[in-house]
C-alpha cells in the first residue's frame, strides 16, 4: 500500500512537471505572439507551481527514500526544485528564466521517474 502510494505521489509529480514544461514552451510560444497576455502567462503562475512543486516533491521523494535508500534521488529532486526557484529571480520572460525552469523541471520529473524505478525494485 505505501509503494502504491509513492507511485502515484511520483506519478502526480511527473504529470506537473510535464505541465510546466507544456507551460514553458507554450507560454514562449504564444507571449510573442499575445505581447499583452496574462494570466496563464503570467509571472505568478510560476510561484503557484513552485509552491505545488514543493510538498509534491518533498513527500513523494522522502517516502522513496525511506523505501530505496538512495538519497542522490532526493539530491537530484532538489537541485530541480533550486533551479525553479532560481527562475523567480530572473527577468520574466528572458532566457535565463526559460532555461531555469525548463532544466529545473527536467530534473525535478528525473528525479521523480527514478524514484518510481527504485521504488519498485
Amino acid at each position: 500500500m505505501a509503494r502504491r502510494f509513492s507511485a502515484l505521489l511520483d506519478k502526480s509529480a511527473m504529470t506537473l512537471s510535464a505541465l510546466c514544461i507544456v507551460h514553458c514552451l507554450a507560454g514562449s510560444l504564444l507571449l510573442t505572439l499575445f505581447a499583452a497576455s496574462s494570466g496563464f502567462l503570467g509571472h505568478d503562475v510560476h510561484l503557484v507551481g513552485l509552491l505545488l512543486a514543493l510538498p509534491l516533491a518533498g513527500i513523494a521523494l522522502w517516502r522513496g527514500v525511506m523505501i530505496h535508500h538512495r538519497l542522490a534521488i532526493a539530491l537530484l529532486g532538489a537541485t530541480g526544485i533550486a533551479m525553479m526557484a532560481a527562475s523567480l529571480v530572473v527577468g520574466h520572460g528572458g532566457i535565463g528564466e526559460i532555461m531555469l525552469s525548463i532544466l529545473g523541471v527536467g530534473l525535478l520529473g528525473g528525479a521523480h521517474l527514478w524514484n518510481l524505478r527504485a521504488s519498485r525494485g
